[in-house]
Formats: structure tokens, sequence, C-alpha cells
């Protein structure tokens, strides 16, 4: 068995060259591990800066946003990357070891590790989330288990009942789910097999919001137990309950922010990884992954050995490697970088017949303090009037309806140094359907954004927030199709499915080509911020084991 925990001595003179295609969370979790494994990694971004979707953009005019990933989970995923050392890659032992497991829940001051804190300072956020529901009440979501009785006997005492059911069962998924196979990379039958008696007999077969209501008689706590799928991308009324876990993953390790920003974090992951030696080069787009036959020749037999040489930029230089490794979009990685005779496992067909996440409008703003008091917290979930019939126009009829549920993130209320003196910078989030609607977003973006802001002032959701704005702009699917080269707009990767998870969701060393391989979002384990890392990991794993590191 490879012995990951120091490196062999058999590693040559010469360091293998990685090419990292994206320096989103996947990229930077991995080019980490790799340096501390012995590679040579280049991280290649077609951006100008890193992040990805974690991208963190500042105004002329004073304002900080981060464009994407807003909720940080599990910081012990965050510690262990920053702990990492050239030639101790610490992919042995167990992935939750009791100091982790047992280690209480931090809820004030700073959290995260000893070595965290030389990178970056990540504080608890309390309460995970407001959720508010159509008619003005709300919830608020902390997992204090008495807290939480407490607001479901007041918002729905039918259901206490059901509550503690409900965390057995969910707990019981976490274990199994979550504790013991969050790790197990699904490349073959077999190893998948293994795991479906369980998930049978914890019924986290069968779709999330199903699971829930078998628990839950009220709409409003069907909602509460439900929603988190929605911002990893999935439908809670098609996603397996499996992901019910989340729950539990926020619960046993807490919600965090970094001080600064995700971009904070992200700048944390780029200063560890250059400081094992790695490289970035921004402003550098991949044009092809190089592939060839076993003897160096052009692929001409999809039958024949194919092999990852390295990349081309875009504008024509080649970067060769000896192995690369994408963190950019799953689709467009296979249908736009991979030459179609080196495809026959991720073929046109098969990529595209994959159903993918659904989109995002996204609206960031600043607006003044004028003192009102702000009914908000850190993380909002701002809920319709419908649940059901609204997931089903975003995901399954693909239209804009009548209404819409939001995001909205307030991080000047924890972190006021991302406004000018005396503002609010905020973004909210409205799930959208992706481009395979046709929607002509140059023309439905203004009206969604028009009918966002109605609906913060109206509500008072933010009193007078027209008057007080001094900052606006957003982002629609054009952006994630465009600028960061996601197919059919899509935010996610492939949405998370019972037929896209595990064996069949994309694989972390791909089927197709020798010394090629994915890591994030689109591949194993699947989106989220802690999932990605879970990924690099993953991916680590793999590489490690194919070059006898």
């Amino acid at each position: 068995m490879t012995n990951f925990t120091t490196v062999k001595n058999e590693v040559p003179t010469r360091p293998k060259r990685a090419v990292i295609i994206g320096a989103g969370f996947g990229g930077l979790s991995l080019g980490i591990r790799l340096q501390s494994l012995g590679f040579d990694t280049l991280i290649v971004e077609r951006l100008d800066g890193p992040g990805g979707r974690g991208y963190q953009k500042r105004t002329p005019d004073g304002y900080v946003f981060d464009m994407g990933p807003t909720v940080i989970t599990a910081p012990h995923f965050i510690e262990e990357l920053f702990a990492l050392e050239r030639g101790q890659p610490n992919l042995d032992g167990p992935d939750f070891p009791p100091e982790v497991l047992n280690a209480p829940r931090v809820t004030s001051g700073e959290s995260g590790g000893l070595r965290t804190r030389e990178y970056v300072k990540l504080v608890p956020i309390l309460p995970f989330y407001r959720i508010v529901f159509d008619d003005g009440t709300y919830f608020d979501y902390d997992g204090d288990p008495e807290g939480t009785r407490r607001q479901i006997a007041e918002l729905a005492p039918e259901d206490l009942a059901g509550y503690e059911r409900f965390q057995a069962d969910a707990g019981a998924i976490f274990e199994r789910g979550f504790l013991e196979l969050g790790y197990t990379h699904f490349g073959d039958i077999p190893t998948m097999l293994r795991a479906v008696p369980d998930l049978l007999r914890l019924d986290a077969v069968r779709t999330l919001f199903s699971f829930t209501s078998k628990y839950f008689q009220s709409d409003k706590m069907r909602q509460v137990f439900s929603f988190e799928t929605l911002l990893i991308g999935g439908n809670p009324l098609s996603v397996p309950a499996i992901y019910a876990m989340i729950h539990f993953v926020e619960k046993t390790w807490g919600i965090h922010y970094a001080m600064g920003g995700t971009g904070a974090l992200v700048r944390g992951l780029v200063r560890k990884f250059e400081e094992l030696g790695g490289q970035i080069r921004y402003g550098a787009g991949v044009e092809e992954i190089i592939v060839t036959d076993e003897w160096g020749q052009p692929v001409t037999n999809p039958l024949s050995k194919k092999v990852a040489r390295g990349v081309v930029l875009e504008g024509g230089e080649r970067l060769p490697a000896d192995l690369v490794v994408s963190n950019g979009d799953w689709a467009n990685t296979y249908l736009k970088r991979v030459p179609g005779a080196a495809r026959l496992v991720n073929s046109d067909v098969r990529v595209k017949a994959a159903r993918q996440s659904m989109s995002l409008l996204v609206i960031y703003f600043g607006f003044r303090d004028d003192g009102q008091p702000l009914n908000l917290k850190h993380h909002n979930i701002l809920l319709g009037p419908r649940y059901e019939a609204l997931l089903t126009e975003i995901f399954g009829q693909k239209v804009l309806g009548m209404d819409f549920s939001q995001y909205l993130h307030v991080p000047t209320l924890t972190d006021p140094a991302l406004a000018p003196p005396g503002h609010h910078a905020a973004y909210t989030l409205i799930p959208v359907p992706h481009n395979g609607s046709g929607l002509d977003w140059t023309v439905e973006g203004p009206k969604l954004v028009e009918r966002v802001y109605n609906y913060l002032e109206e509500r008072r959701i933010i009193p007078d927030l027209r008057a007080r704005l001094t900052h606006s702009e957003y982002i629609t699917p054009d952006y994630f199709a465009g600028t960061l080269d996601s197919y059919l707009g899509n935010a996610f990767g492939p949405e998370p499915l019972l037929v896209q998870s595990a064996f069949f969701r994309p694989h972390n060393r791909s089927e197709d080509v020798q010394n090629l391989y994915l890591v994030g979002a689109g591949a194993q384990p699947g989106g989220g911020t802690p999932s990605v890392m879970m990924s690099a990991k993953m991916t680590a794993r793999l590489v490690a084991e194919d070059f006898s590191y």
C-alpha cells in the first residue's frame, strides 16, 4: 500500500511538473498538496487574479465584494492545508481524527487553527442564517438544539417530535455519508456498490425534500431543513437525501467568515502555495490540453492509449507537463480542451446529456448607513411565497417566475472594512435557470434587478434602499458562461442528482486520458467550499498513487 506520509526514496531527481488549470479553491488546494508531495506545480489562471468563482472585486469607490462563496465551514480542512510542508503531504491516516471530531465548536472570538491564524483570521458567525419567510416571520438557525426547539415551538409546535427524529436520522447519514465515505473516490462500480446497502438502509437515496417531509408537517420547517443544497447548486426536490448531512456539517463545526472577505482566505492559500515553491500565471487562459498517444504522436485511434503532455495557452504558448489537472468547468474541459478523438467515456454526447446546475443573478451593492437599524444578519435567506413551484420553474421548466427567493449577504455587519465609513457592502443572490433556458439576460437581467430592489425596499428589508444606494452592479448567467467559461452558464457544475453522484459524477482521474485529472465542484464529491477542498485531497491521492509518490 502506498505510504503517503513522506515522499518515497524513489522520487526522481527531477521533480515531476504539474500544470493546474484554474486558481479557484480547488486549484489552489491541490496546488498546495502537489507541492507538499514534491511536484513542481504551475497554476495558469485566465482571470487577472486568483479565486475563480471566489474572485474578490475592489471598486474605485471603496467597496470590496466577494463575487462568489461566502459561507465557510469545516475550518479544520483549511488548517490542514496551511499545515502542509514540502515532503510532508499528510495523505495518510484518518480524515477526521479524534481531535477534529471531539473539538468543541467555536462560537465566539477567533476560530481556525494555529497555522490558519498565520495566514487569515477566521471568526464564527451566529446565527448561521436568518431565514425570512414570505409572511415576515423568521427563523434564526444557529445549530443549537435548544434554540432550534424554542423557535420550532413558536412557529410550528406540531413539528417538535419530528425534529428529534430528523436529528437522529440525519445524524446517521452524516456519520456514514460524510465522516466515513466523504473522502472516498468512487472510481469503479464495486466501490459504489459497497456503499449502496447502507445508503438504502438510511433512506438517503430518496429526494431531500421528500426525506425532510417525513419529519416536518409545516411548510416553514420543510424549507428550513432543505434549502441548504441551493447553496451548492442542488434542487431540494431532486438531490438525494444524503445531502441532509450539510445540516450536520454546519452544526458540528459551525459557519465562519474570513476577515477581509473570502478573498482574504484565497490570498492566504496563494501565499502558502508560493511559499512551498508553486507558481501562478494570471491572464493565462488555456486553449487546449495537449494529448498524444503513448509514442507522443497525435491521437488518431480512439482505442489507443492517450496521455496528457501539457497545455497550450490562448496565445499559442506551449507548456509541457508530466500531468495536467483541470479546476475549470468539467463540461468545457472536455468539450473545448480535449480533442474529440481522445474521448470515449467523456464524449460530446455524454457531456452534453449531463444536467447542469442552475445559474445565478447576483447583485453587488453599497448603501449608506443612515442610522435605521437593519433587521438582518450576516447571512439571510429571503424566501418567496412559493417553494416547490419556484424550484420546478428554475430547474425543470427553466423560466423566470413571478416571484423569487434570494440569499442576502451583508458582511459589513461583521467586517465594516469592506465598505467606506458609514456604508454597508452587500450582495444578494437569486437562483435562476442556466442558459439552456434561452433567456436574453441583456433584457431580463435589468428587469430582475429592479424587481429585487423593489422587494428589498417595499418589504423594508432595507428601508429606503434606492435613496441610500451608492453602488450597484450585477452578474447574470452570461458572466458564468463568458468570464468563468462555464458550460451553459451553470454556477456549480453538474447538478447533484442521484444519477450524477458518487461513481456517476465526473471522476477526478480522467477515464479517457492518462495523467489528466479533475478537481473542484465539477468532480467528486461535488460543489461547496468544503467539498472542493475534499476533492483536492482525493485528487492528490490519485496522483500520488499513479506517480508512486
